[in-house]
């Protein structure tokens, strides 16, 4: 089988001439090679997002711009209708991880690698929220991760000290593994509201600094189902979950502390609004069911605030962010558990949604730890917090 000598070629991935002993293999993998081999840089995603609206939707939308895979598109002349087919159509391009409307584009002083959230400073509507890429394994998130709740699946690593406490040390390290994993996302009618729906799991583990084998004091596995939904700047994230607790070999052998078999199964439901200039406020509760022990109570509240600032440091990638964390239990008759976490957090705009924080913390309350959960601690610390 030979090919002619101008048969086309995929430019930058094949010669223009096939050997006589690949031919059967370059014919069979061109068609596939060359539909993937499109350039997927922001120019390229600009010009074509222009040209599919104009093609697909007859809407003219000048000035689309691109920065790392995240589009922002001007909408301040389109009606609601329009906005809403003109984002999701544009979320669906291959490529694309994020798309934000703003009302006009930012004034030329502004440069181009500025983030989404410093474009957003020029227009604070809820109609600015980003519409995230569709489909399955879905980047991002649609809610957004709770900076101070001391449970929140993630990877981190911090050190703490706690003020008098004796049986476990004064001087802990903590670690986390775990992420929110998106399995599919989709919009909600014609609007710009999208649902997703995926897993949740983590495994939180504290270590006793003072012991001489840095003793393993406690473990917690938390793994659940959840859906989350966004519309605008409001989003809301509900689980059914399980977690159990388990104490370290080392420190039962040390300490003869006898052990509780905690495990329950539970469902929560939070809410959460993004106020201007990075401003966030959630609440939300929930209550555990098929616990042991039968005498743990079952309901729970927890609400705080956020901030995540949308300027950063000129030259860097930081930026400043705080959150503060209450949860209050039936079981410790409503007394509110404290979680305060500030600090620095390092944005990976190669990859919306990539977080690094380096935070200071401080926590006042029943222990979060679950086999401690009816002892008074109080801490302070430090740590790295990593999110997806």
């Amino acid at each position: 089988m030979r090919f002619p000598a101008r048969f086309p070629a995929c430019p930058g991935r094949f010669p223009p001439r096939a050997p006589r002993a690949r031919a059967s293999l370059f014919g069979a993998l061109l068609v596939t090679t060359c539909a993937s081999a499109a350039p997927t840089d922001d120019a390229y995603l600009a010009g074509y997002a222009a040209g599919m609206l104009k093609r697909e939707l007859a809407t003219d939308v000048a000035g689309i711009k691109v920065t790392r895979g995240v589009m922002t598109v001007p909408v301040g002349a389109l009606s609601a209708d329009e906005r809403a087919s003109v984002l999701q159509s544009l979320a669906a391009i291959p490529g694309v991880v994020a798309v934000e409307a703003v009302e006009r584009m930012p004034d030329s002083g502004v440069s181009d690698s500025a983030t989404p959230d410093a474009r957003r400073i020029n227009s604070n509507r809820a109609s600015d929220a980003p519409v995230f890429s569709t489909g399955a394994l879905p980047s991002g998130h649609l809610f957004k991760p709770l900076m101070a709740d001391p449970r929140w699946a993630h990877f981190s690593a911090a050190y703490r000290n706690y003020v008098g406490r004796e049986l476990d040390g004064n001087n802990n390290a903590s670690v986390s593994f775990g992420e929110t994993l998106p399995f599919y996302r989709g919009n909600v009618g014609l609007g710009s509201a999208q649902w997703e729906t995926g897993l949740q799991a983590g495994v939180f583990s504290d270590f006793n600094l003072d012991a001489r084998s840095s003793d393993l004091i406690n473990s917690d596995f938390i793994a659940s189902v959840y859906g989350s939904l966004r519309a605008g700047q409001f989003s809301a994230f509900s689980r059914v979950y399980h977690q159990s607790s388990h104490l370290g070999d080392e420190f039962l052998l040390q300490t003869r502390l006898e052990r509780v078999n905690l495990s329950y199964e539970g469902a929560d439901l939070r809410l959460s609004y993004e106020l201007p200039y990075g401003l966030r406020v959630y609440g939300g509760g929930g209550g555990i069911f098929s616990k042991e022990p039968e005498t743990i109570q079952t309901w729970s509240a927890q609400y705080g605030a956020e901030f995540r600032s949308p300027w950063r440091f000129e030259s860097t990638a930081l930026r400043p962010v705080a959150g503060i964390d209450i949860k209050q239990h039936e079981q410790n008759e409503w007394r509110p558990d404290v979680s305060v976490k500030a600090g620095l957090q390092l944005d990976n705009v190669m990859a919306f949604g990539r977080k690094l924080q380096f935070l200071a913390e401080y926590f006042s309350g029943y222990s979060p730890t679950g086999q401690f959960y009816r002892e008074k601690v109080e801490y302070v610390g430090i740590g790295a917090h990593y999110h997806y």
